[in-house]
């Protein structure tokens, strides 16, 4: 009795000393503590935050907001979702740095807002709206810190932004309760996915589960109004009540796998569902397969389009798994054209590609141009402007009967619309006439300009030097006083970092784009051979998640490369790096780990050049400032036929990344590059690098570490604690696994990599791993030190331009 007297006496002293007790009023102050018991209540009286125990939790408590006079399903915002405190000790506070602060009975952080801002004179307010927000009043006027509508839960509010803030890469989605019992978030999840082409995406776990099709799958109805926000700052949603007097939210339900648009029956008090989404077996995605049309007034629902066919059909059995295939077969040398298919769903935007300034022609002759381009549409159709395409299968069409959109499908010619291949021919008929005529000006020109000239003869072989250095390229080239002038004379300043072959500097063109310059060190191992190289093959590629290149420079001894340039610079900037390595949640991580599969996948497989990489690692993968990933620096890149693997002398790569059969005999394959992907996904889980981690009891470098964390059946704890509480625990497991399957020892037991986008993106079981390969932390071999190179100041790897194989 005397313990228990004392428990309580020491509660309401903590209390006293770390709280005065709120009510009914809508602001905290830096003064003041809001304990389990006291609640906010929004000036208007609609919202309220405060402690509660969901469903039958029990002792378990959480700091939500909830609406205040609605008895059921009203809670619409969760602070600690996955750490609930398990009596009623918790206490809402500001800490000494401005930041929201809930601590537990020993006085433990279980959540904070984490503003990346110190405030002078914060203050939290519970606004109308529903949003909590964290303020610096200053001179009476209040400055944004933090907002709780940017880190939604289950529920999207009228006036909530629901997407990206492009500028610093939050992304607004939701996630729905694991269970009415507990609100951590499940596998369930909705929002924007930054493709070519937006897409809504509702998955589960990593599988995509349905999708919108673009912004016009949004609701706008007698309720509601939805606004599309797209410029450089932002890319998000955002709706609101036609009528003050109408309570509604949008809120993402695990039990029947729906987001719903739910609305406030006062009458009847209950809410009332009055649209979802998915809303019919057509919006399961890819129900029927590539190619596939869904119409959900037909039975079956699943029907090929008009010139294609049933890939996969046996007797009495039809597998709409497997979609459909084109009639007559697309020959790019022969010629194609397109077919148009009215009122549909656009395809999956994942593999597509966005030109806003493009017209419908214009769009149509960007796509004809690569083989690799299936459709075309327009990208808004109420101003009749700009481009989208798409690559590869088309995946998840459906059919609306009084909607849709237009689709210009690439087809045989034989299929393609009668003007559509009547055109195409005339175009190219147009084409080589104009390409004879100026042939034949070319070589009359060319021919008068050399007899006429009176060149010496040093002149001459520096014109036809420079005329071979530049052939082939089809880039454009830039001027050195320009690149000088836009790097301001290469200045320290301007300078972003220093790789194998020289230093990379942040320039400005007069048009004010922002570009990276790449400036060869003329001490370097890139010689004219290898700029080419890298020049040829990057200028051919075009993906989403490799780096483009926009021009070069040749001048003399001088050679550079001009990049886009990623604001966010490269991956080992983050996940390396105990202060910004936070800033990478799982959800990031994991979409940073499927695009670099998928450029991969585009090099290895789907580019007019099948190409190796051969150096992919952390520092070389760049983040964009939506902190997409973009494969670069394609120096070291080879191509190759349908040979399965080759052969060098010239070892070229990074220490810690390379195959074991290429490191030690110089084969290499597209499983060497499977290998470092592995080695890469293994470091992003992890935040740990390969090369430099080492178990000292073991010798084990981290490789062996996730292996042996397997083999004892502890394989999550191979995960970065800072993406512990952010991560779908399956979804790491199944990283893990797949990662463990890059590395093995033999190239024939790595996947390649289609069947690594295949596993990363489904629930389908894998085979079990075998032992991997370099399991221990050995010393590099000798090298001759002419030919190593400093990766950079940041990640102080090596690259190896040059190692004989022993």
């Amino acid at each position: 009795m005397g313990i228990r007297f004392l428990k309580f006496i020491i509660i309401i002293l903590l209390q006293l000393f770390f709280s005065s007790f709120l009510y009914g009023t809508d602001i905290i102050t830096s003064s003041q503590n809001l304990s389990d018991g006291g609640t906010l209540v929004s000036s208007d009286g609609n919202f309220e935050l405060g402690f509660f125990s969901p469903g039958s939790s029990g002792k378990s408590r959480y700091l939500g907001i909830w609406y205040r006079n609605i008895p059921v399903q009203n809670v619409v915002w969760v602070a600690n979702r996955c750490n609930p405190i398990n009596d009623s000790s918790g206490v809402l506070m500001i800490n000494n740095t401005g930041n929201l602060v809930l601590l537990n009975q020993s006085r433990s952080v279980v959540w904070a807002s984490n503003s990346k801002k110190e405030a002078q004179n914060p203050e939290v307010q519970l606004l109308d709206s529903g949003n909590l927000v964290l303020q610096d009043r200053i001179a009476g006027k209040p400055t944004l810190m933090w907002q709780s509508f940017d880190y939604p839960t289950d529920s999207w509010l009228p006036g909530m932004k629901f997407g990206w803030d492009l500028s610093t890469g939050l992304n607004r989605r939701l996630s729905a309760w694991n269970s009415p019992d507990d609100p951590c978030p499940g596998d369930l999840t909705y929002g924007i996915e930054l493709y070519g082409f937006p897409d809504l995406v509702m998955r589960k776990g990593s599988r995509k589960y349905s999708r919108t099709g673009s912004w016009k799958g949004i609701v706008t109805n007698q309720f509601i109004t939805t606004t599309a926000i797209s410029n450089e700052q932002e890319f998000c949603l955002i709706y609101y009540p036609k009528t003050k007097s109408v309570i509604t939210r949008l809120v993402l339900n695990k039990t029947s796998s729906k987001a719903e648009h739910i609305i406030w029956n006062e009458e009847g008090r209950t809410w009332t569902v009055y649209s979802q989404f998915p809303s019919d077996d057509c919006d399961n995605y890819g129900s029927c397969g590539a190619y596939g049309n869904c119409v959900n007034t037909e039975i079956p629902p699943c029907q090929c389009l008009k010139g294609f066919k049933l890939k996969s059909q046996e007797l009495n059995s039809v597998d709409w798994s497997q979609g459909c295939v084109r009639n007559n077969s697309l020959d790019c040398q022969k010629g194609n054209g397109f077919k148009k298919f009215g009122r549909l769903k656009v395809p999956d935007a994942e593999h597509s590609w966005v030109n806003e300034g493009m017209n419908l022609h214009e769009c149509r002759a960007k796509c004809l141009e690569n083989c690799s381009c299936m459709a075309y549409t327009t990208l808004d159709i109420k101003e009749d402007r700009g481009c989208v395409i798409w690559f590869g299968d088309l995946i998840d069409l459906k059919f609306f009967p009084s909607a849709g959109q237009d689709l210009y499908i690439r087809m045989s010619a034989a299929d393609s619309d009668h003007e559509e291949t009547k055109g195409n021919t005339k175009m190219k008929a147009a084409l080589i006439t104009a390409a004879a005529i100026l042939v034949v000006i070319s070589v009359v020109v060319i021919t008068y300009y050399i007899r006429k000239s009176h060149r010496s003869v040093e002149e001459r072989e520096i014109f036809r030097r420079n005329e071979r250095q530049n052939e082939d390229l089809e880039l454009p080239f830039f001027e050195f006083v320009v690149i000088s002038k836009a790097t301001n004379d290469f200045s320290s300043n301007k300078k972003l970092g220093e790789g194998g072959f020289g230093p990379v500097y942040k320039g400005t063109l007069p048009d004010g784009k922002e570009v990276a310059v790449k400036r060869l060190s003329r001490s370097s191992g890139q010689g004219i051979v290898e700029f080419k190289n890298e020049v040829a093959l990057i200028a051919k590629l075009q993906h989403r998640n490799l780096v483009k290149l926009l021009g070069c420079c040749i001048q003399g001894e001088e050679k550079m490369l001009i990049y886009e340039y990623m604001p966010n610079k490269s991956l080992d900037h983050f996940i390396f790096d105990d202060t910004r390595r936070n800033l990478l949640d799982w959800s990031r991580r994991f979409h940073i780990i499927c695009g670099i599969a998928r450029g991969l996948l585009y090099l290895h497989q789907d580019s007019r050049l099948r190409i190796i990489h051969r150096d992919i690692k952390a520092s070389n993968v760049l983040l964009d400032n939506e902190m997409n990933p973009k494969i670069s620096d394609f120096g070291l890149a080879r191509t190759f036929a349908e040979q399965s693997d080759a052969k060098t002398n010239r070892v070229v790569g990074t220490y810690g990344y390379m195959a074991p059969e290429y490191a030690i005999n110089g084969q290499f394959s597209v499983k060497s590059d499977v290998f470092s992907f592995g080695i890469l996904l293994l470091e992003i889980i992890s935040g740990k690098k390969n090369r430099g981690f080492y178990h000292l009891s073991q010798n084990i470098n981290l490789i062996g570490h996730a292996w042996r964390l397997w083999k004892e059946g502890h394989p999550l704890e191979l995960i970065d604690s800072f993406v512990k509480e952010s991560c779908t625990l399956s979804e790491v497991l199944r990283c893990i696994h797949v990662g463990l399957l890059c590395v093995q020892q033999h190239s024939k037991d790595r996947p390649s990599m289609s069947s690594v986008v295949l596993m990363l993106g489904s629930e389908n079981k894998l085979v079990q791993p075998k032992e991997p390969g370099f399991l221990f932390v050995e010393k590099c071999p000798e090298i001759d030190p002419l030919f190593t190179k400093v990766e950079s100041s940041s990640t102080n790897e090596i690259s190896l331009s040059m190692l004989e194989p022993r």
